[in-house]
């Protein structure tokens, strides 16, 4: 950034570990002395009276976008009057104090209409010396200091300190400057969101890609010119006409899990056996997992041991909404009650099966889900009775031999993206922090043409 922007004339000591030096004539002010607080509150769930009114009501889980006009939950009017939560005026700088997500970062906002807040949220009304904007990015510039500096030190629970936040001295430009700084901070940004929103379109594009060639692998297989048959299934279509179309049950064997009592510690101190549960299923081989029991566990309980090289499946979980994870085990495991373990037969390849999944994931949801349940499962009968091309052997490694070298291609092509996305994450970051700290000087930058469509493009 040095060779690109110019620092200011003078600098003096803000006496600040984590801001350093700043523009001699930028003021230091405690942020109490610019600010009012106020906080909100959770009407009662038991009062319907309350809830599904048009008035935005903000939680942790709405602050994923710096510009707030609508949240997940709405409450009325009466709920304002007759509860803890409080109606505040747009244009209040948001933010979280209570959450997990204050491990790692400080969601902040502004509402664009005005809002009630849960009592995991702080609003805070800046007076004509601080323009809300350029506080936001101050905070979004600094937050591994301000985490330090606003969280208790040994609280069991991750919360940001009122007495802590209201005492952080800040640097105050005059209110042109904190103009012009946001405006340039507006620009810059909407150039590097628009290239990062081009990398996760691209990484999207790849995985809809990849998906189309397994699925068109694993049900045309490799051979060019064969002769094709109706396969009976319409989602399914045409298959080569050597290949076999069984029913699942036919080709393996099914086996669950269960939870080995917490209470009992004989069943998971000191445990080495990977007891596997949908929150480690984030690849395609399981090797490990963030839960262990023992052997005892096993011989007691509702949990078995599940030789290597079996299909893993999550058969119960919100997540099925969406997709369908599935693994091979390269270890001996055992499951938790909302997985399934499929052993296949001499007649198929579990590598082959889990292909011919992840190929087809939408239309096994809709095959294998029972229609109006309350919580989304994989019915074991539908399952059971689903149907699955089985080609010869000798073509079933040949085409997981294919889809491995083809997979490793798209991986290529993501890590590539990820990485730029990441890139462009740290280039923002470190942006934001240079010049609301007053490390560069964007006095004299002008908007152009150019930046004004991205900043619309923003928007």
């Amino acid at each position: 950034m040095a060779g690109k922007y110019k620092a200011y004339p003078e600098y003096k000591n803000s006496e600040n570990s984590w801001l350093g030096d700043v523009p001699k004539d930028w003021k230091l002010i405690p942020l109490k002395y610019l600010s009012q607080f106020s906080g909100g509150g959770t009407p009662s769930k038991d009062n319907p009276e309350y809830w599904n009114g048009d008035i935005p009501w903000v939680s942790p889980k709405d602050m994923k976008t710096s510009r707030i006009v609508s949240t997940i939950d709405s409450v009325t009017e009466k709920a304002i009057k007759h509860s803890s939560t409080n109606l505040l005026k747009k244009g209040a700088l948001l933010l979280v104090v209570r959450s997990g997500i204050l491990q790692h970062s400080i969601p902040v906002a502004i509402n664009d209409v005005p809002v009630t807040l849960n009592q995991d949220m702080k609003a805070v009304r800046f007076s004509s010396e601080l323009n809300a904007k350029y506080a936001m990015y101050l905070i979004a510039g600094n937050q591994a200091a301000l985490l330090l500096e606003w969280r208790k030190q040994g609280a069991t629970v991750e919360s940001i300190e009122q007495e802590y936040l209201a005492n952080t001295t800040i640097p105050v430009p005059s209110i042109k400057e904190q103009d012009g700084i946001v405006n340039f901070l507006d620009s810059e940004m909407a150039k590097i969101d628009l290239l990062i929103e081009k990398q996760r379109k691209l990484i999207q594009l790849l995985k809809e890609k990849r998906q189309a060639v397994i699925s068109h692998i694993v049900t045309k297989g490799l051979k060019k010119n064969v002769k094709m048959r109706d396969s009976g299934i319409k989602w399914l279509g045409t298959v080569p006409q050597s290949w076999d179309v069984t029913p699942l049950k036919y080709l393996c064997t099914f086996s669950g899990g269960g939870t080995p009592s917490k209470e009992n510690l004989d069943y998971w101190t000191d445990g080495d056996i990977p007891w596997v549960s949908p929150k480690d299923m984030k690849s395609f081989w399981v090797s490990d997992t963030q839960d262990k029991i023992t052997e005892r566990a096993v011989a007691e309980s509702s949990t078995n041991l599940i030789e290597s090289g079996a299909l893993l499946m999550v058969v119960r979980s919100g997540i099925l909404q969406r997709t369908i994870p599935i693994a091979i085990n390269t270890v001996p495991v055992s499951l938790n009650q909302d997985m399934k373990a499929l052993r296949f037969n001499g007649r198929m390849k579990a590598e082959y099966a889990a292909n011919f999944i992840l190929g087809h994931e939408s239309s096994l949801l809709l095959e294998w889900s029972k229609e109006g349940a309350t919580v989304e499962s994989i019915e074991q009968e539908y399952l059971s009775s689903g149907f699955i091309p089985a080609p010869p052997l000798e073509e079933q490694i040949g085409i997981n031999k294919e889809i491995t070298e083809r997979m490793k291609l798209f991986r290529n092509l993501e890590d590539n993206a990820t990485r730029g996305i990441a890139l462009l994450q740290e280039r923002r970051a470190a942006l934001i922090s240079s010049v609301v700290s007053g490390k560069i000087d964007v006095r004299n930058w002008a908007t152009s043409k150019d930046c004004q469509i991205n900043k619309e493009v923003a928007a």
